[in-house]
């Protein structure tokens, strides 16, 4: 950010842009791809008239259909979906003659149901994005008219690029304008960007340089400069461009110049700017990519079995067609009429295509609606659950994306952000090194010593000495004043106070200049005197330069002896120095990290105060002076690159250039050693002290990073006039470039930055948020390894790791993993794994319980994870990584964190999760399966970028281990019901084929035939797959084992859908035998013999959910009652009233006579019994949990004593008599022989002391 008002030269006439070029607009298109030039709408210039016209307006349009669209585009976007094309094929088909199979009209219901419905649904969604965009096209803002004079009132829509807007405060900005004008005099304005990122701290913007003194208003038609900017981009961090003046000079714009769309204008009465970008071409409709949408695995894999389904429709057909080939190539004498003319390769032909349509309901259509159901059912559930809810911030989770719920419950690896997202990201000032001297804290208290020689500052009569006799040097005093300065202007702070706006802060007085003289007496000899220029001795300039010079000279000489009167003197200043604050008005510092209001109120507390902020200077109250206007000359922000950020300010007494800097210690230590270096030939005494600040200060860093401190280092520069003018014109040229512009930037930042003066450095704590070290240990024993990918140093990450439980007193730390090491590296872990892991009673190699057992754990840095992550290198990382409990990644950038989660994802195969808080995190979050973000003290771009937003790292627990087990148990159990139910009724109509000639006739009428999967069975697995629990929520929690247990148990892998299937294959047989024998011999129609089929077929179905399902309310009974009670009231309608509604067969009666005859419910009972017996007696393997009884069994087998081991069971019978699988990770196992329970035990806790077995049920 560029803060003073430099003209920047016209250095080339080549680097000009003029449309006063011969050429006409055929080149217009070129140069639109190019930039963009931008000037007054009202511009008597013709080709930039027509240019203007060219850019898009103000008007928004986010909907997807229009009145005359909707029809034709919503029924395309719907048959992209395979099974909505396949029935609208079937339903087509049904109108030819020779493949017929019902009423034409009747095939149509489902297919139209599904369509309507998701149609309603998408023009609902579609109506209130209509209404939002109506609302805000409707907005009013103010636009000058240049044929008016004046501004006048004009909708948002009828803005268009190059209109004058005037704004006032607490208005909404329409369109990305370029600021012309405040009404504050300093040329400045403040937004609120909660609407764009959600961050509600106020951002500064600033007009745009050289343009005439604010405060009055801006003459907007002696505006005639022109704008050249870049072309349309969703960056909201960067914007580049320059002004051209009619006088060809040119003013360099960038970010800070901006004012964007959706942001608020914030305590600034009157703000005028010039749009640049209009409608969908601002940055944030760039940014509005609506709903995230993702692919769950579960999905996936549901495609998998659709495509299984399709092979047996196939083969069923196929079958058919043949069976009809032969039955009437066969055919003698028949006494019924055929057609003979149709040969019967024709016929079967066409019965092919007959079967298709009878047996369609094969393929699952109303499947997918469901899951679409149950999954919003599930985020309702979720998003309601009170243990997610965090009261202190009002916020509870949001689920964004809506169709990967049951992906939460197979989450394999976790990666995890630190700050913020481990942490609280409250920084608490807790040490600090000055000078090479160390200074503990106590919770931002204070430290007496500091405060002791900050104290001489306040008194003109207290001596300075060289600090051997206890009194502090005036070099020492020095580097302890640019120190707190340095904390206090070195920052982006916005300050306000309770009674007064943020920009208007009131100046406190400065002191007499007869106090001020009479302390700078006492700086008189300096140590920097060589290096000033020649001072009246005394005056506040000799102070000033002392207090802003570099210091590169020998330590003062003069030594004092502190009397008695001078001690008492001493005393009464610091009782002064500490009730000085107390009279001073609450001041409100609003950040843009946690880290800068730390420092800034550290520097309050020891009264080196920032009272004001301006585009141009800072008010700062320094202890001893009083305030002091610090003129702003430039900020360069801190970015990832440089690692650091810097002010440079002209003091307003000295006329010095200086340069603070602040950053991270691995870049400072460096650029001050360059400083080392150019000392070593000048001065040997100043390179003595020097070295001795910097080898102290790297010690104390190094504490600071092995107490888990975030640590930043505090540097400072003296620029000579001529250095700084010559930075200056490179600087201005860098910020007025369009091409290279970031490149220019950081090599001119980089050139500044150099040869800096170490002041000290700093140590803030960020404490762990409640309840980490529990949610890791949970992760961890559901068998989620968590990596932990940070920015931090190697030894605060470690530090944090020990905090929060992730690594253990026992682990072994890898932490040299170079090339020549890597081999090595991979032998030991290979070695070592043999005591870490043990056999199960399934056979697998599973971990050793977490309380007992050792492992390792592999600590990377930034710079080896870039060597670590090339191509030949990664798969020999990525082993040694898997081998290891968990990997810590230090010094790592966004692009290093988002690269380590796609190279877990992609060669692993494995489902992962990144969790973070922050800008840094985005990338990482979006890259993974599933993405959290945290709502913390780092704004929302991580949560606006997450799939799940939570606000505390202990909800990841509640989230995964128990709705995630939920969500993925019950949405894969509620798919295999699906296929099984619509398999097993489509079984009872290809049994009848063998009886009809495979003629594709049916034994139901048609209606009962469409509705049965299409109605009455399809609710209540909606309502299972909402409600239904497995196992209670306490359990998970208690027994995170259980989440591994679901990710490997039998729900939902291949071979299950073939038992699924096998299973229906049965009960259909009996469905349709049983009543087949019971009326053999009889004279029953066709619709006689259906009725006990269909009944039997849906109590069978009903009840197999029943006994499927974990948990029954009377929400469930009350839907099972209805289901069932719906098919009877339709079918004893439909035969009482309906005598031609499903021709050619008549339905009149037939019903009402069937369930008027005792041997109907006999048929019904028999066949359900029947059918369900198997599945009540040998269930499908899952895994149950209950509380525990008092009842004990006896088990053999050598233990460790006092060891608790969890068993889990599952449903599998051997010879009447359970088994139980360990799946806890003690240091011991249980074989698999071993018989522990003769009843349904599903929960066992083994007590090897007592050797007694506790069962629950």
């Amino acid at each position: 950010m560029c803060t003073r008002r430099h003209p920047i030269p016209h250095f080339s006439s080549g680097l000009m842009y003029s449309l006063k070029c011969p050429s006409r607009l055929h080149s217009t298109k070129e140069h639109l791809r190019k930039k963009r030039t931008v000037a007054p709408s009202s511009t008597e210039n013709e080709e930039l008239s027509q240019l203007l016209k060219l850019y898009k307006n103000n008007k928004i349009r986010t909907t997807k259909y229009s009145l005359l669209s909707f029809l034709p585009k919503n029924l395309f976007e719907q048959l992209h979906r395979f099974a909505n094309v396949y029935f609208i094929f079937l339903a087509a088909l049904n109108f030819f003659t020779v493949v017929e199979a019902f009423q034409p009209e009747i095939a149509l219901v489902p297919i139209i149901l599904v369509l309507t419905v998701t149609a309603v649904k998408d023009i609902w969604e579609d109506y209130r994005r209509f209404k939002s965009d109506h609302f805000i096209n409707r907005l009013v803002c103010q636009v000058y008219s240049s044929k008016q004079k004046a501004y006048i009132d004009q909708c948002w829509k009828d803005v268009r690029v190059g209109d004058f807007v005037r704004l006032s405060c607490n208005e909404i900005i329409p369109a990305d304008m370029l600021l012309l004008y405040s009404s504050d005099p300093r040329g400045v304005c403040y937004i609120e960007t909660a609407n764009l990122d959600g961050e509600t701290n106020l951002k500064q913007r600033q007009v745009v340089l050289d343009l005439p003194l604010q405060g009055a208003e801006l003459n907007l038609e002696s505006f005639h400069s022109r704008i050249e900017c870049e072309n349309p981009n969703n960056d909201l961090s960067r914007f580049r461009g320059y002004m051209e003046h009619p006088n060809g000079v040119r003013v360099g714009l960038h970010n800070n110049n901006l004012l964007l769309r959706s942001c608020t204008i914030r305590n600034t009465e009157t703000v005028v700017g010039i749009v640049v970008y209009a409608g969908h071409e601002t940055k944030a409709m760039m940014n509005n990519s609506g709903p995230r949408y993702k692919r769950s695995h579960l999905e996936r894999r549901l495609n998998t079995d659709v495509l299984w389904c399709v092979l047996l429709l196939i083969i069923m057909c196929l079958t058919g067609a043949i069976g009809h080939g032969l039955w009437l190539k066969n055919l003698k004498d028949p006494v019924f009429e055929v057609d003979g003319e149709t040969s019967p390769a024709l016929a079967g032909f066409y019965v092919f295509w007959t079967m298709i349509i009878v047996l369609q309901v094969l393929i699952p259509i109303s499947l997918y609606v469901s899951i679409e159901i149950v999954k919003l059912g599930q985020i309702y559930f979720i998003h309601n659950d009170l243990a997610l809810y965090n009261e202190q911030l009002d916020s509870r989770i949001q689920c964004r994306a809506l169709n990967i719920t049951e992906d939460l419950g197979r989450i394999q690896y976790l990666f995890s952000d630190k700050t913020g997202t481990l942490t609280e990201n409250k920084m608490v000032f807790r040490r600090c090194s000055i000078y090479g001297v160390e200074y503990p804290h106590e919770d931002n208290g204070k430290n007496p010593e500091l405060v002791r020689k900050l104290s001489w500052l306040c008194s003109p009569t207290l001596p300075l000495s060289d600090g051997s006799s206890g009194t502090p040097s005036s070099l020492e005093v020095t580097y302890i004043t640019d120190f707190f300065l340095a904390l206090a202007i070195c920052n982006s702070v916005v300050v306000s106070s309770p009674s007064q706006p943020r920009h208007m802060v009131t100046r406190t007085p400065l002191k007499s200049l007869e106090e001020i003289k009479l302390m700078f007496q006492r700086f008189s000899f300096s140590p920097f005197s060589a290096l000033s220029p020649p001072l009246i001795k005394g005056s506040p300039r000799s102070f000033t330069s002392r207090l802003f010079a570099r210091g590169k000279t020998e330590d003062n000489n003069i030594k004092d002896t502190k009397t008695n009167g001078a001690r008492q003197e001493e005393e009464d200043v610091i009782r002064g120095v500490d009730s000085e604050s107390d009279s001073d008005d609450e001041l409100l510092y609003e950040a843009e990290s946690p880290d800068e209001a730390a420092l800034v109120h550290a520097a309050q507390a020891y009264h080196c105060t920032l009272r004001g902020r301006s585009a141009e200077s800072l008010l700062v109250d320094l202890p001893g002076i009083g305030s002091l206007a610090v003129q702003l000359l430039h900020i360069l922000p801190f970015d990832s690159n440089r690692k650091r950020m810097s002010v440079v300010v002209r003091h307003p007494l000295s006329g010095q250039v200086v340069v603070y800097t602040k950053g991270a210690d691995s870049v400072i230590m460096d650029l001050n050693l360059c400083l080392l270096t150019d000392l070593k030939t000048n001065n040997e005494q100043a390179q003595e002290i020097y070295s001795h600040i910097r080898e102290q200060t790297q010690k104390h860093l190094d504490s600071y990073a092995r107490d888990g401190l975030r640590t930043l280092c505090i540097s400072k520069k003296i620029l000579e006039e001529e250095e700084y003018e010559v930075w200056l014109k490179r600087q201005l040229l860098a910020e007025s470039s369009i091409e290279n512009r970031e490149e220019l930037l950081l090599e001119s930042a980089q050139r500044l930055e150099t040869n800096l003066t170490l002041l000290g450095t700093t140590g803030i704590v960020d404490r762990l948020q409640e309840e980490v070290p529990e949610t890791i240990e949970a992760l961890q024993r559901a068998g989620i390894k968590v990596w932990v990918l940070t920015g931090d140093k190697k030894e605060t990450a470690i530090n944090i790791a020990y905090a929060c439980k992730l690594l253990r007193p026992n682990d072994q730390l890898l932490t040299d993993a170079c090339a020549a090491l890597l081999e090595q590296l991979k032998l030991e872990v290979q070695s070592g794994e043999g005591s870490l892991t043990v056999l199960t009673a399934a056979g697998d190699h599973e971990e050793s319980s977490l309380g007992s057992a050792a492992g390792f754990v592999l600590v990377i840095d930034g710079r080896t994870l870039d060597w670590a992550l090339q191509e030949e290198l990664k798969s020999d990382f990525l082993e040694l990584s898997c081998r290891c409990n968990a990997v810590i990644c230090c010094r790592s950038t966004p692009l290093q964190k988002s690269q380590v989660v796609r190279l877990v994802r992609d060669q692993l195969g494995v489902m992962t999760l990144a969790v973070g808080d922050g800008a840094n995190d985005v990338s990482m979050i979006q890259v993974a399966d599933v993405g959290i973000g945290i709502s913390g003290q780092e704004g929302m771009q991580a949560v606006m970028s997450s799939d799940f937003a939570i606000s505390r790292f202990k909800h990841l627990s509640k989230l995964l281990l128990v709705h995630g087990h939920w969500c993925y148990s019950r949405l894969a159990n509620m798919i295999l019901y699906f296929i099984y139910k619509n398999v097993m009724y489509v079984n009872l109509l290809f049994w009848y084929q063998f009886f009809c000639g495979f003629s594709g006739s049916v034994m139901s009428n048609s209606w009962v035939l469409i509705l049965f999967n299409l109605l009455f069975t399809s609710v209540p697995p909606l309502i299972f797959g909402v409600l239904d629990r497995d196992t209670p929520a306490d359990t998970l929690m208690e027994l995170p084992e259980l989440y591994r247990v679901a990710q490997t148990s039998k729900v939902y892998v291949p071979y299950m859908f073939w038992v699924t299937v096998l299973d229906a294959f049965y009960q259909s047989l009996v469905c349709f035998f049983v009543p087949y024998f019971a009326l053999a011999g009889s004279d029953v129609g066709a619709l006689s013999f259906g009725s006990p089929i269909n009944a039997s077929a849906l109590l069978i179905i009903l009840l197999h959910q029943v006994i499927e399902s974990r948990t029954l309310t009377w929400i469930h009974m009350l839907v099972l009652v209805l289901s069932g009670g719906s098919y009877f009231g339709f079918v004893l309608l439909f035969s009482l009233f309906c005598v031609s509604c499903s021709p050619p067969t008549n339905p009149l009666g037939v019903e009402t006579l069937q369930m008027s005859q005792p041997l109907f419910y006999i048929v019904c009972a028999l066949t359900t019994v029947m059918a369900l017996l198997p599945r009540y007696t040998h269930p499908r393997p899952h895994v149950h949990c209950g509380k525990f009884t008092h009842k004990t069994y006896t088990t053999s087998g050598a233990g460790v004593p006092g060891e608790h081991l969890w068993l889990i069971r599952t449903h599998n019978n051997n010879n009447n008599k359970h088994t139980c699988q360990c799946v806890s990770f003690a240091a011991f196992s249980v074989p698999k022989s071993n018989v522990c329970c003769s009843l349904c035990v599903r929960v066992l806790l083994i007590n090897w002391q007592s050797h007694t077995v506790r069962a629950s049920w």
